[in-house]
């Protein structure tokens, strides 16, 4: 008979990432482009790199970095045209390893998602084999290595995944998970982005140690309700399931600039780079929705929303950059200057056109970007 006071069995997570996805798969297609830093992503003047490979990042390009700017930092960098079909078939082949050994998956993004190998359909029992069998598995179906992480939460998992990129492994056991954290810049953490790091340098916090040095009050009182997911991830502690029917609410991207924006020129080709990011992302994860939203901050920091909400899924980029100039027509002229400028499309519905239920929500902040 089963104890209702004992504790849950301790999970058994891998979070999988491919290397470079978008460009280890144009290298694998094409020889020519093999050991050469790759972008995929427009070469235009307004373009934005959607991924790159190691070879270009050994020079700094980074996605969402603006194409001339990887240009500046990579003379030789070669750009290739973004080829969203060939990238979602071999996401498929990856998700089918993946059912080989367990139904709970939870997908990110095509190229990364966390796993519950607790109860594996193959019987393994352990989830180091089973990453290991599941990177072997992809490197021979698909020609690509992936890199994975393997503990007992999604947090930690996703932090090991990226510890030995690339075409790596991880493993952090129980134990070992408080130490683990505490040893990490906080930047690491996921969530964290530049600005949040930023604020927590201010504040004397720069590892995960620090972080745990704070109580939830003091985390509460500087970052609201989200004080209490750090103070429990600076410990180690994460008790989200691994839920294999998450989707997303909305998807969108915004950009902060160092200079003020004013002119209606200048705002207009903001949101064209804009609409490029944004629409590289609903091609990614294959997003659909009625409604786009319009984000703006003025220099005094007060921020502002305008929305629309069309009978019809924005499956045509056309229409999605028209609706975003119109919504920006509502806000202009811009006299006070902009300092971040974003679009979210929301309102996503599944395959048979009903709205989502779940409450999964992906935005892409950028640092800022200089003109």
């Amino acid at each position: 008979m089963s104890n209702p006071d004992a504790p849950p069995p301790v999970r058994k997570i891998i979070h999988v990432d491919m290397d470079a996805f978008f460009a280890s798969v144009e290298q694998r297609d094409n020889p020519e482009l093999r050991g050469k830093p790759v972008a995929v992503g427009g070469s235009s003047k307004r373009g934005v790199v959607a991924a790159a490979s190691y070879e270009a990042r050994a020079f700094g390009v980074r996605s969402a970095m603006p194409s001339i700017t990887a240009q500046r930092q990579c003379p030789d960098l070669i750009f290739v045209k973004p080829r969203f079909e060939a990238y979602r078939a071999v996401s498929r082949q990856i998700r089918d390893i993946f059912a080989r050994h367990t139904d709970l998956i939870q997908p990110l993004s095509l190229d990364e998602a966390y796993l519950d190998v607790t109860n594996d359909k193959q019987g393994i029992g352990s989830a180091v084999k089973i990453a290991k069998a599941i990177r072997a598995a992809i490197r021979a179906e698909t020609g690509l290595t992936a890199s994975a992480g393997v503990s007992y939460n999604k947090f930690i998992a996703k932090l090991a995944s990226d510890q030995n990129k690339p075409d790596g492994l991880c493993v952090i056991l129980p134990e070992q998970g408080a130490e683990f954290v505490a040893g990490l810049p906080v930047r690491r953490f996921h969530g964290v982005g530049p600005r949040t790091a930023e604020k927590m340098a201010k504040l004397g916090v720069h590892t995960g140690a620090d972080l745990a040095q704070k109580d939830e009050a003091w985390l509460a009182h500087y970052f609201g309700s989200w004080g209490s997911y750090l103070h429990k991830a600076a410990r180690g502690i994460d008790d989200r399931p691994v839920n294999a029917n998450s989707v997303r609410k909305s998807l969108g991207g915004e950009l902060t600039y160092f200079d003020d924006k004013r002119s209606e020129d200048e705002l207009r080709e903001a949101l064209d780079e804009i609409i490029d990011i944004v629409w590289d992302r609903i091609e990614r994860y294959q997003a659909k929705g009625k409604t786009l939203v319009l984000k703006a901050r003025y220099s005094d920091f007060r921020t502002i929303t305008r929305s629309r909400t069309v009978p019809h899924i924005l499956a045509d980029r056309a229409e999605f950059t028209q609706l975003g100039h119109a919504l920006l027509d509502q806000i202009l002229p811009a006299e006070m200057g902009i300092r971040l400028l974003g679009l979210t499309l929301s309102s996503l519905v599944d395959e048979s056109g009903s709205p989502d239920t779940g409450s999964g929500q992906q935005r892409f902040a950028f640092d800022a970007i200089e003109d």
